[in-house]
């Protein structure tokens, strides 16, 4: 925790959990990126947090953004970011969201099949785009094995349907940019990007046969902040990367994309939550107690599900005798339980009315909270 971040607490006096960002952990974090991999340009996942301050921090900055939405592009857009800095890069997208994309000046898209370049190709002849202005690049599927949150089978097609949908594109009008991956967020694995490489090279190897000259490699996301476990540094993942380009491109490196969310984001922010009940569901022969917090899966926690993202938790009582806890949400769900299948040890001095403190919630905690399941309100956020 920054000291900036630990005097905001100090002095707050609101009730109700809240997130508090530190926009001098992300200056650092962007900087660090920049340098680890000089000659790749960083789209932020604006899906990671929002908030017109890191988006205005980060155009500033000179970063570029990965966007899901035209209200993200518009965010994006608002915060001082011109249109060739913007990518749509979800493959899922209403036709009319893409025609107003355009209209926004947006002209980098991401498909995954055929019907979506078909899509796109439709959506510039209405506003009158030529298509050889817009470029798009194919999401192909990786394993994502060693990450803590896979992203494998919703988004991407495999290889070798890749050539035929940048084909596709081709034949449409449209600029066969390049080719996109994700290796699974949250990934410890600096070589991860390896054997993704290896087939964007084939597939831009097989592209050059058929007369489509392919011009860019977006590595996509991944970099992983740290909770509990021990995550390598952007610098070993920088040069990681760089081995693998050059084992499958040799001298004739393409373009390249890189887009942080949680690593730019993430261990910028602390979650302050208080404890609202502590209890057993048996007698003293059972050990571990039940502590339920005023935040939970539908407050912005959405990523313990299954545990696959487990946050540092610090209380008051640091260095005090533990137990093991099951940590739950407050609403009238059974689903909002945040640790159970491995318990959390928390100290036996925890009380009701105690503050915790979750560390690394910087990504996807304000962006996941529900508006008001059960009349709660929404995650607030403070960006200082």
């Amino acid at each position: 925790m920054t000291e900036r971040i630990r005097e905001f607490l100090r002095t707050r006096r609101e009730d109700g959990p809240c997130l508090v960002v530190d926009l001098d952990v992300i200056r650092e974090n962007y900087g660090k990126f920049a340098r680890a991999l000089p000659e790749t340009r960083v789209f932020y996942a604006v899906k990671a947090n929002p908030a017109p301050e890191v988006l205005k921090l980060l155009a500033e900055l000179g970063s570029c953004f990965d966007t899901a939405s035209v209200v993200e592009i518009e965010l994006a857009l608002a915060a001082g970011a011109t249109p060739d800095r913007i990518s749509f890069g979800n493959t899922i997208k209403k036709e009319r969201d893409i025609a107003r994309a355009l209209e926004l000046g947006v002209r980098l898209f991401a498909v995954d099949c055929e019907a979506e370049v078909e899509k796109i190709a439709r959506a510039s002849a209405q506003v009158s785009i030529p298509a050889a202005e817009v470029k798009v690049f194919c999401r192909i599927l990786c394993d994502c094995v060693g990450a803590e949150w896979p992203l494998s089978r919703k988004f991407g097609c495999v290889p070798d349907m890749a050539v035929d949908v940048l084909e596709h594109a081709h034949r449409n009008g449209l600029e066969a940019y390049g080719v996109s991956f994700h290796v699974g967020s949250q990934q410890r694995n600096t070589e991860s990007w390896d054997v993704a490489l290896a087939s964007a090279s084939a597939i831009f190897r097989e592209c050059a046969e058929r007369g489509i000259h392919l011009s860019m490699v977006n590595l996509g996301g991944g970099f992983p902040t740290k909770y509990l476990k021990s995550v390598p540094a952007v610098e070993a993942y920088g040069e990681a990367i760089f081995q693998a380009l050059s084992k499958h491109f040799g001298n004739r490196l393409p373009e390249t994309i890189i887009e942080p969310g949680r690593g730019m984001v993430g261990n910028a922010g602390i979650i302050e939550a208080e404890v609202v009940l502590v209890s057993k569901k048996s007698r003293a022969e059972d050990e571990i107690r039940w502590v339920y917090l005023d935040i939970g899966k539908f407050g912005g926690l959405a990523e313990t599900m299954d545990e696959s993202i487990r946050y540092p938790i610090r209380t008051e009582h640091e260095g005090t005798p533990t137990v093991p806890c099951v940590l739950a949400g407050p609403t009238c769900d059974s689903a909002d339980v945040l640790y159970e299948k491995e318990p959390y040890m928390l100290p036996v001095s925890l009380e009701i009315g105690d503050k915790v403190l979750i560390e690394g919630t910087g990504a996807y905690t304000t962006t996941y909270s529900a508006v008001a399941f059960n009349g709660f309100p929404p995650l607030k956020s403070y960006v200082i």
